[in-house]
């Protein structure tokens, strides 16, 4: 059985909120907050807590994205859920994995980790 992960797309005002990865896979690549489902957890439980972690920003999930399973988007071979999600707080505060936390223009974003581009693209089209 593959991993399960949830990302939280953060979009407002023309801007996404990516977090810059410290650890393998993509170290240095910026990406969508989010993370593994633990047992016991919903996705949507799930994402709400990878963000904070993640980010130090609470959220409220807004709208499904879709599931995204191409074997090649995560060395690890993980499926993962993606929401929008809409931030309910402002200050951002980052956990040991994470080595910046910004805000990026949706036109000038940088070098994005595993599918991600692809998922921000989907959630903004939705908007």
């Amino acid at each position: 059985m593959r991993p399960t992960t949830v990302d939280a797309v953060m979009i407002q005002k023309g801007k996404v909120l990516l977090v810059k990865r410290k650890f393998e896979p993509y170290k240095g690549f910026w990406a969508i907050p989010g993370g593994f489902v633990e047992e016991g957890e919903t996705v949507e439980e799930a994402c709400r807590r990878e963000a904070f972690e993640e980010t130090g920003v609470k959220i409220k999930l807004v709208k499904f994205v879709g599931i995204y399973s191409d074997p090649k988007r995560d060395p690890r071979g993980t499926i993962t859920a993606a929401f929008i999600a809409k931030p309910l707080s402002k200050e951002m505060k980052g956990d040991v994995e994470i080595e910046e936390i910004r805000w990026f223009k949706l036109d000038e974003l940088p070098s994005i980790g595993f599918d991600h581009r692809k998922i921000i693209e989907d959630a903004r089209r939705m908007l």
